[in-house]
């Protein structure tokens, strides 16, 4: 009966290790990118960060865009976890302050300046650059659909239909603007998108 037990636990902790080091790959490769740029790291830099052979990282992953969607991934999860805070702390009823809010803090998730954020930015990478913002609508859309929008509806009549194509386009939209229009008015982007989804602000 013992050994049983400990049979079953040995898949498990071996699972959670190699769910540990896939991570600590992935942490390691986005270091890397943001303080160096994508092109200029290697896979052979990302095994020297983490301290482990190349056979390890190929174990994992089968390639350089392998890992570096696995960046991307990890983005986007660091993105949507600060949309949830923003989430719980705006309150509920006041619409101004909360489209003020969730324009900067897109400004912030999407824009940092960093290495790999610039790199994303190139023509060069324009197809990686396309996948992350295409990812970043998708999480986004379905992410406020299933809570804010559910709390703007209980105050609110929800005029739109068609919720998750219309969030998504309108996520692209505005991150597109703002790439090519960094100096935007915040005021202006909440207007779009008070206006965009019909929203009743007062």
């Amino acid at each position: 009966m013992a050994t049983g037990a400990t049979d079953n636990k040995r898949p498990a902790a071996a699972s959670e290790r190699a769910d540990e080091r896939r991570s600590q790959i992935v942490a390691a490769a986005r270091e890397l990118y943001e303080r160096n740029g994508l092109s200029r790291t290697s896979v052979q830099d990302i095994t020297n960060e983490v301290g482990v052979a190349r056979s390890l990282f190929y174990h994992y992953f089968p390639d350089k865009d392998a890992v570096t969607s696995a960046v991307l991934d990890d983005m986007i999860d660091d993105y949507i976890e600060a949309l949830t805070y923003w989430n719980a702390e705006r309150q509920v009823g006041h619409v101004n302050d909360a489209l003020a809010s969730v324009v900067k803090l897109l400004r912030v998730g999407l824009f940092e300046s960093n290495s790999f954020h610039t790199a994303l930015a190139t023509a060069e990478n324009a197809a990686l650059y396309l996948e992350f913002v295409n990812r970043v609508a998708h999480h986004t859309a379905i992410y406020i659909i299933d809570t804010t929008v559910q709390d703007y509806g209980k105050l609110h009549e929800v005029r739109i239909e068609h919720l998750y194509e219309t969030f998504y386009v309108l996520i692209l939209g505005v991150i597109g603007y703002l790439r090519n229009h960094p100096d935007a008015d915040d005021a202006v982007i909440a207007d779009v998108i008070a206006q965009t989804l019909h929203m009743d602000r007062f």
